[in-house]
């Protein structure tokens, strides 16, 4: 088995026949070098027609979630995977002494899937047996857009997308299934969208709430130089953007050959040889920046990303990031809401859980018939009894 995995470590290996095109294909992967517990979904098969319907089951504004808009196949898949091994990760979790990460990575389609599978892991952590937010992580390698702007911006803290140099699939806001729908060749769709979106208002782009972006913190790997040939050794920009997060099409020779695992592994490990061959330098004095100090940083950069989508009056964007234990519905449990969850844990703990129903719960149906937040129904309750007869 490739990429340095252990076989004796591969918890379980799920194929196209054994999902029947409800999901990529996976691997659940525990890492006991490293305590982690890595459940890895498998990129597009061009030649999978169950592929493609899952990036076609999706309309512009059609599924609402956690305040926000995601991709409808991409959720329906997220949703069905946690269905089939929920309880396997908890178990895994569990037996390990509640010690280990959970890691969920993907790459292209997989990405998608991964990240929205996290969404809902980390509103219901109870699930799995109450891990804690800072133990989950997800790695997008050349994410889908699949979730709207403030979602984006909520899981930076857990989310991490790697994008290589010119790779067009992060960056085009494009429908996927306009993709692979249009008679167009790749090449010249993107010429199309990339004049399209030149002529289009960043303003504009920002207040349209159902606009899909690519997921979390953005580590962008650049190894070419403008009017520059030949490859340099790889830099890594990362940052939380909130405008200007990756809205333009580079036309490049290389924006598909960048969507490549193959050559995202490969660029990825030489920017860590550099980073490790910096490190062990000689260094008589000791750093400026402790590693404590650093976490401090990031997670300050992650608050001003969010202060940031407030300012710029992007719908349903939160000012804090909610990083306290969640009951099944996302909320924070008050004391006598963890009394009571605590006391009925015994009893709703055996049973499977239905994640369809855990989703459903993070929105409801107002009175007009539309999908509305929790919290938004509740303001719309009150304003009904302030109102005057």
């Amino acid at each position: 088995m490739g990429y340095r995995l252990n076989p004796d470590w591969v918890i379980k290996r799920v194929t196209y026949e054994q999902t029947q095109g409800r999901a990529p294909p996976y691997i659940i992967y525990i890492d006991h070098d490293h305590k982690e517990i890595v459940l890895a979904i498998r990129g597009l098969n061009l030649y999978k027609e169950s592929d493609y319907k899952t990036l076609l089951d999706n309309r512009l504004g059609m599924q609402m979630f956690d305040g926000g808009f995601v991709h409808h196949g991409l959720l329906k898949s997220a949703v069905w995977l946690l269905n089939e091994e929920g309880e396997i990760l908890k178990r895994l979790w569990e037996e390990n002494g509640k010690v280990y990460g959970m890691v969920f990575a993907g790459h292209s389609l997989g990405s998608g899937v991964a990240a929205l599978l996290t969404v809902i892991v980390v509103n219901h952590r109870g699930r799995l047996g109450g891990i804690p937010r800072e133990k989950i992580r997800c790695y997008a390698m050349a994410p889908a857009r699949c979730m709207s702007l403030n979602l984006a911006v909520k899981y930076a803290d857990v989310i991490h997308s790697i994008i290589l140099q010119d790779d067009f699939l992060p960056r085009t806001a494009t429908p996927l299934e306009d993709i692979f729908k249009s008679i167009f060749c790749l090449p010249c769709l993107l010429f199309l969208v990339c004049l399209r979106d030149t002529f289009i208002p960043e303003g504009r782009k920002l207040r349209d709430q159902r606009r899909l972006y690519a997921p979390g913190r953005m580590y962008h790997i650049v190894e070419r130089k403008f009017c520059r040939c030949g490859r340099f050794p790889p830099e890594v920009r990362t940052a939380i953007p909130v405008d200007g997060r990756f809205e333009h099409i580079v036309l490049s020779c290389n924006a598909t050959s960048d969507h490549g695992i193959i050559w995202i592994e490969r660029e990825s490990q030489k920017a860590l040889e550099k980073i490790k061959e910096i490190n062990s330098e000689t260094i008589t004095t000791p750093p400026g920046v402790q590693k404590f100090e650093r976490m401090q940083t990031i997670e300050q950069e992650h608050r001003d990303a969010l202060e940031r989508a407030v300012s710029l009056n992007i719908p349903h964007a939160v000012a804090t990031a909610d990083a306290e234990p969640c009951m099944d519905n996302g909320t924070v449990p008050s004391q006598s809401e963890g009394d009571q969850a605590s006391k009925t844990k015994s009893t709703s703990g055996g049973g499977k859980t239905n994640w369809d129903e855990l989703v459903n719960k993070l929105f409801k149906k107002g009175e007009s018939g539309h999908l509305v937040l929790n919290r938004d129904v509740t303001a719309l309750n009150n304003i009904s009894v302030v109102q005057p007869p």
